[in-house]
């Protein structure tokens, strides 16, 4: 069975001289590939919920079924978190960028969307309180404060804490495809 929320397209690493390799671009896609904090953390989420499935089968054979249907109920929750886990990031298409957070997805049209850049600024380490010197990819919209606007991306986030060069490329598409549309 294909994720395709977990692997980005590989074009986006391969294609050097064509900043939008893509034909079908009305197609929501992730222009980076999960980094391995977000990946080992659903990995780990993932494992607890097979021993929760278990847990869920011994208790249905051996005790009452109501009491195994909540322990599925949880083992599912489990699943869906890491699931969504997962599908946090940042979503490009000829229609706008999305952010999808774990519980708000903000999506802002590219005629909305005034400049998007990279930004040296104080930025969350791991989505942690903890802030620390990094660069973030920004997105100014016309119907928004500057001061509003969360960043799209961080270096330090899960999917590029130590992999400065995934972010550069990930940030210099995502403005390549805001350099696009913002023109037509």
């Amino acid at each position: 069975m294909p994720l395709p929320f977990l692997t980005a397209d590989r074009a986006f690493e391969t294609a050097d001289d064509v900043a939008l390799p893509f034909d079908d671009r009305d197609h929501w896609r992730r222009p980076y590939r999960p980094g391995p904090w977000r990946v080992g953390a659903a990995a780990l989420l993932l494992l607890l919920a097979s021993y929760v499935l278990f847990a869920a089968v011994i208790i249905a054979l051996t005790g009452s079924v109501s009491e195994g249907g909540v322990v599925f109920g949880v083992a599912l929750a489990v699943i869906a978190v890491s699931l969504r886990l997962l599908r946090m990031g940042v979503w490009v298409s000829a229609h706008g960028v999305r952010h999808v957070g774990f519980f708000v997805t903000r999506t802002a049209r590219w005629q909305q969307v005034v400049a998007v850049r990279t930004v040296q600024q104080p930025v969350r380490w791991l989505g942690l309180p903890r802030t620390v010197q990094g660069q973030a990819l920004t997105v100014v919209r016309s119907d928004r404060a500057a001061e509003d606007t969360a960043p799209l991306l961080t270096t330090h986030n899960a999917d590029f804490l130590g992999r400065t060069e995934a972010f550069d490329r990930a940030a210099d598409s995502v403005e390549a495809w805001g350099a696009e549309y913002q023109r037509g």
